[in-house]
């Protein structure tokens, strides 16, 4: 599971691994870590269907090899045999399904989310589901009912959030590559923290079809990986228009995808940093750090590279939690213990219903944002708040897509701090939410960004430190392609996981 996707597929057509081994090396390893006094809590289950997938992907491999037609197996499904992780609120039939909460406890998901039926499509095996913040609403997968995930580099850190546990199964190879969500940030932070790639595509390139919302204006799937090779293949098997998203839009030059090469003319590169992102108050001294070596870095390629000012970036949080938060008291009032889910009725009614199955299923940090969206949306407010978070958002996209005309990335810290202790700020929400700093402006202007392994942090037991690179509307190939230059510069930068 440390080798990339090409490499474990150059192993399966030679025979030198089987599907069925690499689904049974998870699970030992899931079954192990289960055991120690620190468990990683990466999966909330492994999926019993998988080893009979496993073995089906075997037999079709077997029966190729033997009529020679191994390359166009392979060509027909890139990823056959491959199994990935799976995060807790993407819908994978015949699972279940929780979103990290107890009022979804126990419920099966009817159907596949297109995302899981395109992977299989390409032959990939949905390996498990992972835990995360509780309906994604979490910097840290502390908010989950389950549990929080460790950070497979240092078990006594949080693995961010909320797509927490599908960062930890990749970092800690117990999966070759992940999906998970993303509303703020949710996505890039767990990979800054666990060391890994993760990519955010642009908004609608990946349907959200069988994805349970957060905020839908925001949401987004998203894929981690150890190389940005391991995520420009699933990107290619699930990109495109889904009849069943009206939001989502076919990604152009998907064939540069396939196989991937690192970008040819790095010289030709204009770079905007924010200077909005440089002037922040509690900017991890580490953490800048990195970002110099990494300015430095693309300075020594060629690129030009010039600080802009862009004010408007100074209200990108408060945008994004009024607007973020609206569209999830709004969305979560599906949850009434009436149609689907857990149900407490004490026989009073169905206000009462309503409000015991909601006061029980929901946690502290959902009942607290839905509480902040409903006050936000009422009649007094709504005006004079909301509305103008909607501005905020439309102004941000305007001067970003203004600044793709000259730039070609944007480049900033991913987070700015590493990550921290398990319990530091759960009880402090304020602080929580600045974690998302740097990354809720890609989520409201609806650009593609990544974030690449920078380093290590001295001050904090050298945790993983993350740079993003972000890019205009459509830019993913060509942000993986830089992405890859920087991985075959810094290869075996990563830190060991304990």
């Amino acid at each position: 599971m440390e080798n990339t996707i090409k490499e474990v597929r150059e192993l399966l057509k030679s025979g030198k691994t089987t599907s069925v081994e690499l689904v049974k090396k998870s699970i030992e390893t899931f079954e192990e870590d289960k055991k120690s006094d620190k468990p990683l809590n990466a999966f909330l289950e492994l999926y019993e269907d998988a080893l009979t997938k496993a073995e089906i992907a075997d037999k079709e491999i077997a029966e190729a090899r033997a009529a020679g037609k191994l390359d166009s197996l392979f060509e027909e499904k890139p990823l056959l045999g491959l199994p990935f992780a799976n995060k807790d609120n993407i819908s994978s039939k015949g699972h279940k399904l929780t979103c990290g909460s107890k009022i979804l406890e126990g419920y099966v998901a009817p159907y596949n989310a297109t995302v899981i039926d395109r992977l299989e499509k390409a032959g990939a095996i949905p390996l498990g589901r992972c835990n995360q913040d509780e309906f994604a609403m979490g910097s840290s997968t502390e908010y989950s009912s389950y549990g929080a995930t460790r950070n497979p580099v240092n078990r006594e850190y949080v693995s961010g959030g909320s797509s927490g546990g599908s960062a930890a199964a990749v970092s800690a190879n117990q999966a070759l590559f992940s999906i998970g969500t993303e509303t703020g940030g949710s996505v890039r932070l767990p990979a800054s923290y666990c060391g890994i790639y993760g990519l955010k595509p642009t908004y609608g390139v990946l349907s959200r079809w069988g994805v349970v919302a957060y905020g839908s204006s925001l949401d987004q799937v998203g894929i981690m990986g150890h190389t940005p090779g391991d995520i420009a293949e699933p990107l290619r098997a699930m990109a495109g228009v889904d009849f069943y998203d009206d939001t989502s839009a076919d990604l152009p030059n998907t064939e540069s995808l396939k196989d991937l090469q690192p970008y040819a003319d790095m010289s030709s590169l204009k770079i905007a940093i924010p200077k909005q992102f440089l002037q922040t108050k509690g900017l991890d001294a580490d953490v800048k750090a990195a970002f110099d070596k990494t300015r430095a870095w693309f300075e020594s390629k060629g690129a030009k590279i010039d600080e802009v000012d862009l004010p408007v970036l100074d209200a990108s949080i408060a945008s994004y939690y009024v607007i973020a938060l609206s569209e999830a008291a709004s969305n979560l009032s599906r949850f009434d213990g009436i149609r689907y889910g857990n149900r407490v009725d004490n026989g009073a009614g169905y206000d009462e219903l309503y409000v015991d199955t909601r006061s029980a299923g929901f946690g502290p940090e959902v009942k607290r944002r839905i509480v902040i969206g409903n006050y936000v949306l009422s009649e007094q407010f709504s005006g004079d708040t909301y509305k103008k978070g909607m501005t905020v958002r439309a102004r941000i996209q305007r001067e970003m897509a203004q600044l793709f005309e000259t730039y070609d990335i944007v480049l900033a810290p991913t987070c700015p701090t590493p990550a921290f202790k398990l319990g530091q700020k759960v009880d402090d929400p304020l602080e929580m939410y600045l974690s998302d700093m740097y990354t809720v402006f890609v989520n409201l202007a609806r650009i593609p960004s990544i974030n690449v392994p920078a380093g290590t942090a001295a001050g904090t037991d050298n945790m993983p430190i993350g740079m993003q690179f972000a890019g205009p509307m459509f830019s993913e190939a060509k942000l993986l392609q830089i992405a890859q230059v920087w991985e075959e510069d810094h290869k075996g930068c990563g830190v060991p996981i304990k």
